[in-house]
């Protein structure tokens, strides 16, 4: 009777009875049932990068009357500084994917149950856990790349002047280029990962925030060891070298005469700064430092190390749910 009444399927029908439009079968699914996170993601996506587009014609224009001279960042800092400022926050994407997005996309199969009713319906675990964690990491790949392209545009006209010329120290280095989307694709499949450990959307949300201030922690450790830095050398008698105006100070160090390196500080509290220098045997004073032309590779490097841990995590994941109950 329901079918001559034309009575319409219950909304957790796999969506393989489903045909047409860009989407269908369990793609179409998993678009139905987390259609707000994707869309809310979607409309983000679009107004952050208006806003870079629409902020980048003055950027241009600044840069075409006095250039992109570090003598001028304090005068573009007055006029641009609160649009870096807002934008800045594109750093904790990543992380709020794989809180709000990721976390409970498994988890919430999970813990309603719906992931059992979907897999006894002629719907194997392998398809069923392709589509779920495909469709979104697809999702997040488009926006993240739409986003990281933006912000470059935007930034890479001024590169000496946003933020005095300093991109690898505040969040320049991870916004813009292959990072971001490394990052949110990382983020993301964690989540999922976590999900499907843990069963629960809230107990997973705590940990994926503990895992994503983790990963912010070690990423920090290991952006300045994806290259080798530069160094300069000077007499210990007189200043420490000078380096490129592009360039970013890493570090400081005081050279013996029999080749070991110690703190900058090491003289600072003596009484006599040169009786220690000589007592010491330090000969010179040294800058490790990171040139712009060094930020592409380190980039690059950072993000393959992100991507090859993104598809372990996505092969965890699908090895799991065929091998474990759900």
């Amino acid at each position: 009777m329901s079918t001559l009444t034309g009575t319409k399927k219950p909304a957790g029908t796999p969506a393989s009875a489903r045909s047409g439009g860009l989407l269908h079968g369990l793609p179409w699914l998993v678009w139905r049932r987390n259609r707000t996170a994707f869309l809310l993601l979607a409309a983000i996506t679009v107004v952050v990068c208006a806003y870079c587009l629409y902020q980048r014609a003055g950027v241009v224009e600044f840069v075409t009357q006095y250039g992109n001279d570090s003598r001028y960042a304090e005068k573009f800092d007055e006029a641009y500084k609160p649009v870096f400022d807002r934008l800045y926050a594109l750093s904790s994407l990543p992380g709020l994917l794989g809180i709000f997005l990721a976390a409970p996309l498994i988890s919430g199969e999970q813990e309603h149950g719906t992931v059992r009713l979907v897999t006894t319906q002629s719907v194997s675990r392998t398809r069923w856990i392709t589509a779920t964690v495909l469709l979104p990491l697809l999702i997040v790949l488009v926006c993240s790349t739409l986003l990281s392209l933006s912000f470059t545009a935007l930034w890479s006209p001024a590169s000496r002047l946003v933020n005095y010329g300093d991109w690898l120290g505040g969040s320049i280095f991870d916004i813009t280029g292959p990072v971001p989307v490394a990052m949110a694709l990382f983020l993301t499949s964690c989540g999922f990962a976590v999900g499907l450990l843990i069963r629960r959307v809230v107990p997973t949300m705590v940990v994926m925030l503990v895992v994503s201030f983790g990963t912010s922690v070690v990423w920090d450790w290991l952006r300045v060891r994806l290259v080798a830095p530069h160094s300069a050398t000077a007499p210990a008698k007189g200043d420490y070298p000078t380096i490129p105006d592009s360039a970013i100070n890493h570090d400081q160090w005081l050279g013996t005469s029999d080749g070991r390196l110690l703190g900058y500080g090491s003289c600072v509290d003596a009484k006599s700064e040169a009786a220690c220098m000589a007592d010491k045997g330090i000969v010179h004073k040294i800058v490790e430092y990171f040139t712009f032309d060094q930020m592409p590779g380190m980039q690059w490097r950072g993000s393959a190390v992100l991507l090859v841990l993104t598809v372990l995590v996505v092969a965890f994941t699908v090895l799991w749910t065929r091998r474990r109950p759900l």
